[in-house]
């Protein structure tokens, strides 16, 4: 029985999370048992209920499985590398799910649809990611596109990396958006240096850059909002 790789079924019918998400409905299901759900099955000797304690001991909570990458969740005993694929496709969905603004051709009415578009997106990641809002003359959204990914202090943000997504749709005016890891959203000297600079290679395309948002875990900077761009 030792080495007898364990399934739901295994599990008494009264402790199954599929048949307790039936009587009982999802929001009364625990955390544990959510992930059960989502790893379907369970390990060498060990149930999927115990393999989704085990996944949760192992991180510490739900925030730190989210930002795992494939190698870290493949490192907890009886996850697979398909197991952690539907792991990270779990957490997308929900924060695509969370986003306020999800259907492209809405107007962008500030920045706070901006914070909400994207806070779930990178308000919690570990490096610094930077992103590209395309839009119309009227605001409407055409399209978001993430850049580059930096190091925990700075963004990588060439010009032509930048402007590359917006040229390709045709943007009238854009919106430079990256996050602040620290939880601080005040801008660097680095910050107001990539600012000034990407607003100068705009101008020169012909594409306005109107705003530049920095995001954190719960609030954000706007450059316009304080009259910097």
């Amino acid at each position: 029985m030792k080495n007898k790789s364990y399934t739901v079924r295994d599990l008494p019918i009264e402790e199954r999370p599929r048949e307790r998400l039936q009587k009982i409905g999802v929001d009364n299901l625990s955390t544990q048992e959510l992930l059960a759900l989502i790893i379907e099955k369970g390990g060498r000797g060990q149930t999927v209920l115990t393999l989704a304690q085990n996944l949760l001991a192992h991180f510490g909570n739900l925030q730190n499985i989210k930002n795992a990458s494939l190698e870290e969740l493949k490192k907890v005993k009886g996850i697979g590398f398909a197991t952690a694929c539907k792991i990270q496709a779990a957490f997308k969905l929900g924060e695509k799910v969370e986003s306020h603004i999800t259907k492209f051709g809405e107007k962008i009415e500030g920045p706070e649809d901006i914070f909400n578009l994207l806070k779930n997106e990178i308000g919690n990641k570990m490096k610094e990611s930077f992103y590209i809002i395309s839009l119309t003359t009227r605001n409407n959204l055409i399209s978001y596109d993430k850049v580059s990914t930096g190091t925990l202090s700075a963004s990588l943000a060439h010009p032509r990396e930048v402007f590359l997504p917006a040229i390709k749709n045709s943007a009238s005016t854009v919106i430079i958006v990256h996050n602040h890891p620290s939880g601080d959203p005040q801008p660097s000297e680095d910050d107001l240096n990539i600012t000034k600079r990407l607003k100068e290679a705009g101008k020169i395309l012909g594409i306005d850059v109107v705003d530049h948002i920095i995001i954190s875990r719960t609030n954000y900077f706007s450059f316009k909002d304080k009259g910097l761009i």
